[in-house]
Formats: structure tokens, sequence, C-alpha cells
């Protein structure tokens, strides 16, 4: 099935991203963070950086878990830092070791090598441009950095997007079906992700399945 690129690359509409932050994506957020966990070896420790944090709701699971990191949460979205912002308010205890910023990709608000994790929760599919991705990955990763990208992965036909978005989200508002409709057409395939990551030259990461809806790109990079 063909890619159809979304309509609009930022969710910065806010009655779209007050939904989208209000939705239940525990099973998702905590998958991607237990994934994070179990690749690296010890307690995650430094400096991360989330690209396409949303609504801070990754950063701030991870802030309360691991007392060591510092995290630079960065998205292109207003609305969406303005939710992340309120939601790092409600928890004063661990918003100190998050810093909100507000830029898209390529962005010049990022430590070149300053990070000891590079991750990534469902912003792939909204690039029309993926090398983006790769190449800020590649420049701002440390040496022996540890990286998670997860996203959907383009189903295979249009029935098999039906059945997902009836699965998944049956009786969410109308415009997180919408957008979740959108966003399963815009989404990549495995074979897709896996010539990006090739041509960026992080070929120490795998690409690989993780749910029925999902794929996830990890690995550490070279010291």
């Amino acid at each position: 099935m063909q890619r159809v690129p979304e309509p609009e690359e930022l969710m910065d509409d806010g009655e779209q991203a007050a939904a989208y932050a209000e939705a239940d994506f525990a099973d998702a957020n905590n998958r991607f963070v237990e994934l994070l966990e179990a690749m690296a070896p010890r307690q995650l420790a430094g400096r991360l950086l989330d690209l396409g944090c949303g609504p801070a709701d990754i950063p701030l699971r991870l802030a309360q878990r691991h007392s060591n990191l510092e995290i630079d949460a960065l998205d292109g979205a207003l609305a969406m830092l303005d939710l992340a912002q309120k939601a790092l308010d409600r928890q004063a205890k661990v918003a100190g070791q998050i810093r909100l910023l507000h830029d898209r990709l390529p962005s010049n608000q990022l430590r070149a090598e300053g990070y000891q994790y590079v991750v990534s929760n469902s912003l792939l599919h909204h690039l029309d441009d993926p090398s983006v991705l790769w190449q800020t990955i590649a420049k701002c990763a440390m040496r022996g950095a540890w990286v998670l990208v997860m996203d959907l992965e383009r189903p295979r036909s249009n029935t098999a997007v039906d059945a997902l978005v009836e699965s998944y989200a049956l009786d969410a508002p109308d415009v997180l079906r919408r957008d979740f409709r959108n966003s399963l057409y815009a989404a990549y395939t495995l074979e897709e992700v896996r010539r990006q990551v090739r041509r960026a030259g992080l070929s120490s990461l795998t690409v690989d399945r993780v749910s029925d809806r999902h794929l996830a790109v990890r690995g550490q990079l070279p010291f």
C-alpha cells in the first residue's frame, strides 16, 4: 500500500493536542520505556534527548524512574509544549530534570554529540523527509549512545488499516480516530525504515516489529 503523507506535519491545533494528551497511551508509552530500559545495561543516567516529545508523557515517566537523567524534550508544536508544561507543573518533584525545547528538525538548539540516549516515539511518520530524524540522531548522539525510535508501521492494505482503527480507536473521539487512520497511512514500512537507517550510516541499529502496529529502531552506536 502506497504511503499517504499526513495533511500537516505538526499537531498544533489546540483541540487536537488536548485530545491527544487526554487519550490513554499508557500501554504504548510503557512499552517504549521498557524497551529502552531493557536495551541499556544499567540504570539510566546522563543526558537524554527526546525528539517529538508531545505532551511529555514519556520524559516524565523516565524522570520518575531515573533520577540521574537530564532530559531535553523537543517538539515543533507549541500546543503540545503548552500541555507538556502543564504536566511538568503538576510533577514538580521531577520537572527540574526536563527542559522543553520548541523547534523543528533540523534544530540548532541541540547539543552536538551531547547525549548518552536519543529517543523518539511517533515522530517518524509525521516527517515527509525522514532523513532529518536520522541525521539529528547521528549528530547529537555521543559515541556509544543508546538509540530507540518507535513508530507505527504502515499496514499492507486498506482493510488492515480499518481493522486497526476498530481495534484501538473504536471509542476514541472523532479527531483521534481520524488522526490514527491518517498516521497509519503515513507510516513507513519495515523495509523503508531499514533503508533509511542504512543510508544514514546507522548500521549498528536494528529495525524490527514490536507490536501488531509498531516498529522499533534500537541499539547502541559504536564507540
